[in-house]
């Protein structure tokens, strides 16, 4: 033990190791505390937009209830659906600062609604908010290189070296020790305010620990690359611009000429082309014929296909009719849309094989549920939620039921 505390006291005495430590701690606390925030007011958002749906709906309810018209129902009347944050999803906030975590939709055309602005798209990886993930991926790397390169070419350097490996008892272990107290130093910094903030956020003890061992191996990455470098015996300014030319290379270099690589292999249609698509079937059906929409539609829904002809100009039950056939129309195209996006998925994973970085920021966002994988699955839910809106609506519409306030409180709920 007086071996490490003599260690420590040398460590303490270089001018830039306490300043590096102490920025790390400092970003890594500041990173923390802006998931945390951002999380909090997310959750609240969701919160406030459930009393304010019961407001929106009563309302609606006060003008449809006048005539009964079932039409007016399905289509003023916006159900709130949302995707709840998992309890690690303030240290890699990932998809969640790109798409929507809550969305209102109505018994229209569906994937304009899910597609309507292209920020939504779950396909954009733009830089995002500033994370823990992010200080563990670009600064952590840093900062050890800023306690390593220098480890024994400073000594050299000095004229020291020769000194301190005949003095060592034993020199493997010297420098095991010297080493492993910088790596443990910046592997606390950067993970205490990664448990004091799971800790706040209520995560579990096996998602805080298989971070902290993601934490530990991607340091343990940094390290040996800063000991093969500094094996070459080069001067410290060489060894600190070799590592940081790799650091440079590998976080920011090479994964993004493998996203781009990616995206030209993989070519994806944008999610506002499906929208454009989908609106311009809606947009024709006014234009064909009504029997030849509702035997289109009728092929779909059995259970409708022999209601009583539409006679004279609009009718709910035609405009809901051609309305679903937008949505049928792009299927081929959303399903080529999602296809992409989870190929391009994949080969970042496996890119990640090669590139610990992308590794690690794939491995966390998957843990905190905030990936592509967790924004198609919430698609998804919208999806079926709709499909149920629809058949909850379809029986009024096509048997012109009337409407009744009762009625808006027997439509389908979302569930968490």
């Amino acid at each position: 033990m007086a071996l490490w505390l003599h260690e420590l006291r040398l460590f303490a005495r270089q001018r830039v190791a306490a300043p590096a430590l102490l920025l790390l701690l400092m970003l890594g606390s500041m990173s923390v505390w802006n998931g945390l925030s951002e999380i909090a007011h997310q959750r609240d958002v969701i919160e406030r937009i459930q009393p304010q749906q019961e407001a929106d709906i009563s309302a609606v309810a006060d003008f449809v209830t006048l005539d009964g018209d079932p039409g007016y129902a399905a289509y003023y009347t916006y159900h709130a659906t949302w995707d709840d944050p998992s309890d690690l999803a303030f240290a890699a906030l990932g998809q969640r600062d790109v798409a929507p975590y809550v969305l209102r939709v109505n018994a229209l055309a569906l994937e304009a609604q899910i597609h309507n602005n292209e920020r939504y798209n779950a396909e954009l990886a733009l830089p995002g908010k500033f994370d823990w993930a992010f200080v563990l991926t670009y600064i952590a790397p840093l900062v050890l290189i800023v306690l390593l390169h220098d480890l024994a070419s400073s000594e050299r350097e000095a004229g020291r070296l020769n000194l301190l490996q005949s003095l060592a008892s034993n020199t493997r272990t010297f420098w095991i020790r010297r080493v492993t107290l910088r790596y443990l130093l910046a592997l606390a910094v950067i993970v205490l305010p990664f448990l004091f903030g799971a800790a706040i956020a209520g995560s579990s003890i096996g998602d805080s620990l298989a971070v902290s061992a993601m934490t530990a191996l991607y340091l343990t990455f940094w390290t040996a690359a800063s000991l093969l470098v500094g094996r070459l015996r080069w001067n410290s300014a060489a060894n600190a611009g070799v590592l940081a030319a790799s650091w440079f290379m590998i976080v920011l270099v090479l994964p993004a000429l493998a996203h781009l690589g990616i995206n030209a292999a993989i070519p994806v249609r944008q999610g506002v082309e499906l929208t454009l698509a989908q609106r311009e079937t809606v947009h024709a059906g006014w234009d064909k014929p009504k029997p030849e929409t509702m035997a289109a539609f009728g092929e779909l829904y059995q259970e409708w296909r022999d209601t009583p002809p539409i006679e004279g100009g609009f009718h709910w039950k035609w405009y809901y009719a051609f309305q679903h056939l937008g949505d049928v129309s792009v299927e081929d195209e959303t399903l080529a849309y999602r296809e992409g996006l989870e190929a391009r998925d994949r080969w970042t994973r496996r890119v990640g094989y090669l590139l610990p970085p992308v590794a690690l920021q794939h491995a966390l966002h998957r843990r905190a549920e905030t990936d592509l994988r967790a924004q198609l699955t919430y698609q998804d839910r919208i999806r079926d939620y709709h499909g149920r809106l629809r058949e909850f609506y379809y029986p009024f519409i096509f048997n012109e039921q009337e409407f009744s306030r009762q009625d808006f409180a027997r439509a389908p709920l979302w569930s968490r």
